[in-house]
C-alpha cells in the first residue's frame, strides 16, 4: 500500500473561479494531476489531500468536485483548508464525499497499519491577537487528534500527520506544534497552503526527527508526492 499526498486543488466545477488567473503554472493543472494520479495510484493505495480542495461555498456546490475526485483510484483522506467554506458538520461532509473519502477532523483515521492525525492549523507569520486565539484552538485540536492516535496505536503502526498550514515558520525553528508531533512519535507530516510563483518554501524539512513534506500542487509540478509505503 503506497501513500501519496497533494493539496490546494482549488477545484471549481460548480463555481467560476479558474486558477489560471494566478499564473501559467495553473493552466490545465487538474488534467495534469489526474494523469499523474492515474499513472501512480492503484485501488489499494492512499492519497492524502491536505486542504483547500474546492472553492465551493456549500456542500451542494462541492458535489461536482468530489464526483471528479471519486473517479480517481485509491482511498483518499481529506483535511479542511482555510478556503474550504463548504465544509460543514462531519456527518454532512461524510454523506457528501462517499465511502472512499475519509475526512480527518479532531480524531484519528486508521487504514490498516496506517494512522493519520492532524489539524488545519493557522498562520504562524506575525500572528495578531485573533490569529493567536485561532492558533491556541488549533493546538488543542491537534493535541486531541494525537491523543486519540495514542490510545489506538499498535507497535507496528505507521503514524503520519496532516496539516493545511505549515506547522513552522520560514526559520524552521522548533515550536509547540513541531514539539507535539515529536512528542507523539509521528514519523512524517504533510502540509500545503504555501503556493504561488514567488513561494520560496522548502519542499522537505526535518525538525526534531520528524520529516515535513510540502504538497501544494503548484509547488510539486502538479504531481502526487510519494510519502511512504506500508
Amino acid at each position: 500500500m503506497k501513500i501519496f499526498s497533494i493539496s490546494d486543488l482549488h477545484l471549481s466545477k460548480s463555481c467560476n473561479k479558474p486558477m489560471n488567473v494566478f499564473g501559467t503554472q495553473w493552466e490545465g493543472y487538474w488534467d495534469k494531476i489526474r494523469a499523474d494520479w492515474n499513472a501512480k495510484v492503484s485501488d489499494e493505495d492512499i492519497v492524502l489531500i491536505c486542504g483547500d480542495i474546492s472553492w465551493a461555498m456549500s456542500l451542494d456546490e462541492a458535489r461536482a468536485d468530489f464526483d471528479d475526485i471519486n473517479q480517481l483510484a485509491g482511498k483518499k483522506v481529506i483535511l479542511r483548508g482555510n478556503h474550504d467554506y463548504w465544509w460543514s458538520s462531519l456527518s454532512k461532509v461524510k454523506s457528501l464525499v462517499g465511502e472512499n473519502v475519509l475526512p480527518l477532523q479532531n480524531d484519528c483515521v486508521r487504514i490498516g497499519k496506517l494512522l493519520l492525525c492532524g489539524s488545519r492549523l493557522w498562520t504562524l507569520v506575525q500572528p495578531n491577537a485573533e490569529d493567536k486565539k485561532i492558533l491556541d484552538r488549533e493546538y488543542l485540536r491537534l493535541e486531541m487528534s494525537l491523543k486519540k492516535m495514542h490510545t489506538v496505536r499498535q507497535e507496528d503502526d505507521l503514524v503520519i500527520g496532516m496539516c493545511h498550514y505549515p506547522p513552522f515558520d520560514a526559520t524552521l525553528a522548533p515550536n509547540r506544534f513541531t514539539q507535539l508531533f515529536e512528542q507523539y512519535g509521528v514519523k512524517q507530516v504533510v502540509y500545503g497552503h504555501l503556493h504561488g510563483k514567488d513561494c520560496r518554501a522548502v519542499q522537505r524539512a526535518v525538525i526534531g526527527g520528524v520529516e515535513y513534506l510540502l504538497t501544494s500542487c503548484d509547488q510539486v509540478d502538479n504531481t502526487l508526492v510519494y510519502i511512504n509505503e506500508i
